[in-house]
């Protein structure tokens, strides 16, 4: 049975924990397995950019004409110092660091051949500087897999290394032209196949999904090969809310849920998979499980398309404290027809994406990323409307693929007050499968811990194991 297999960053770094949980654990099936592979933790933002903070990494450095050349040197030394960290586990250290200074020299050549290029002005800085952004994305997925396939071989394991990156061919290839290419004539029963995460394609895998491009090469290997189950290994389990929020101890975890819930969690910031990964995914028919790397006896949480709970339950409590509440307030939008597409026009200009929307007589309130919110998006709808309010938020979400729930709504309002936070906005769709509620930011945390003691903890409801 083939099956594919993402390990992400947090797990990578631990990958003594990823040999015995994962890749070593069932002696009974250690073939016939394909892992993705994510760079190990804080790579890609020392290359990019911090992914929470905007930090910026190298690429901000080649993007300014600084000094990118003495920061690639950097990044070197720092590969090795985690090369050295897995001396223990058979890591040979001569060729590891070896691949480093290779791979290190081969991306300054490319990098240095863009520098000229955007100095002759012959090709838009634009389109420059997103090649750039590919070629420092992939560095740190290639080292992880050269890593973890060198690994593998001290462990006894045949092991092969398919390295998406590209770096030396010139082929004109789509992503999924490499991919399907990549896998032919690959004896998958007998081997263990370790992918990187990036992928080279002519549309640009970083100009497609951005930051989430590891899941996107996931995703399109499994429609490729097709197997019974896709697997996600984390360093948590999908569960009713963050335990660093709620306490371990009062995370439940999911067991089973749908590719409908997946899509809510990641409209809010909590991807389980990248959107655009798990659409493929979803048509195709492969169920994702998402599990616990630390926990590899638990059989983790099943994702499928069709998946309903057979009692209705709040499955998940989320959402995200890093949101502003736009509201418009104008008298003259009463029995208006299209007012709010204008609004809209507005937010498209500004490459602005709406998470929730409220609305009454004379009112709109839309529920934006804090980051999208810039002075020159509020300067034109100040210009344009009568009263603009602009209001840090929280949003908070219940969310199940059942809960259609008579008294769910009040159940999960009075908890909230309770919890004394006033309720700024809410909205539910006829579909039912998520209840948002807009909170004081300061009020986030609470928000969660209410919401999940009342409706996950003490719901009731056994948690179903698939």
């Amino acid at each position: 049975m083939i099956s594919v297999e993402k390990i992400g960053g947090t797990s990578m770094s631990a990958f003594g924990d990823v040999l015995r949980h994962i890749m070593l654990y069932d002696k009974a099936r250690i073939y016939g397995r394909i892992y993705v592979v994510s760079a190990y933790s804080g790579v890609t933002n020392q290359l990019l950019e911090h992914k929470k903070t905007g930090e910026p990494g190298i690429y901000a450095l080649f993007a300014e004409r600084k000094d990118y050349h003495g920061a690639l040197s950097n990044l070197a030394q720092s590969l090795k110092k985690l090369n050295a960290g897995f001396a223990d586990l058979g890591l040979p250290l001569d060729v590891a660091d070896a691949f480093v200074d290779t791979r290190i020299g081969e991306a300054r050549k490319y990098l240095d051949a863009m520098h000229h290029v955007l100095a002759s002005g012959y090709l838009s800085r634009e389109n420059v500087l997103l090649a750039a952004r590919e070629v420092l994305a992939s560095i740190g997925e290639s080292h992880s897999a050269f890593n973890a396939v060198e690994m593998l071989k001290a462990a006894g394991v045949n092991a092969i290394l398919l390295d998406l990156a590209g770096f030396h061919d010139d082929e004109a290839l789509t992503i999924d032209q490499r991919i399907s290419n990549s896998f032919k004539d690959l004896d998958l029963a007998n081997n263990v196949v370790v992918a990187t995460g990036y992928t080279k394609g002519i549309e640009g895998i970083m100009r497609e999904f951005d930051r989430g491009y590891s899941e996107v090469t996931f995703s399109k290997i499994a429609v490729e090969v097709r197997p019974a189950e896709a697997v996600i290994h984390k360093e948590f389990h999908l569960s009713s809310a963050d335990p660093n929020i709620v306490g371990l101890e009062n995370a439940v975890i999911v067991g089973a849920t749908n590719y409908d819930v997946a899509d809510q969690l990641a409209d809010v910031g909590m991807e389980a998979i990248h959107p655009k990964a798990s659409k493929p995914m979803e048509r195709a028919g492969i169920p994702i499980r998402l599990k616990n790397t630390f926990e590899p006896e638990h059989p983790g949480t099943l994702i499928t398309k069709d998946y309903v709970g057979e009692r209705a339950r709040v499955e998940i409590v989320t959402g995200s404290d890093k949101v502003t509440l736009v509201e418009i307030h104008d008298p003259s939008m009463v029995g208006t027809v299209g007012f709010d597409l204008g609004i809209l026009e507005i937010f498209r200009r500004h490459d602005v994406s709406y998470i929730l929307k409220a609305t009454n007589a004379n009112s709109i309130a839309h529920l934006l990323w804090e980051n999208s919110v810039t002075p020159a998006l509020i300067d034109e709808l100040e210009t344009t409307y009568q009263v603009v309010t602009i209001k840090p938020s929280a949003i908070v979400c219940t969310i199940g693929s059942n809960i259609s729930i008579p008294g769910v709504l009040a159940r999960a309002a009075q908890a909230l007050a309770e919890a004394e936070v006033n309720v700024n906005c809410v909205s539910q769709t006829l579909r039912q499968v998520n209840m948002q509620f807009i909170v004081e930011r300061e009020d986030y945390k609470k928000s969660i811990i209410a919401l999940n003691h009342s409706l996950c903890v003490n719901s009731g409801t056994p948690v179903p194991v698939a």
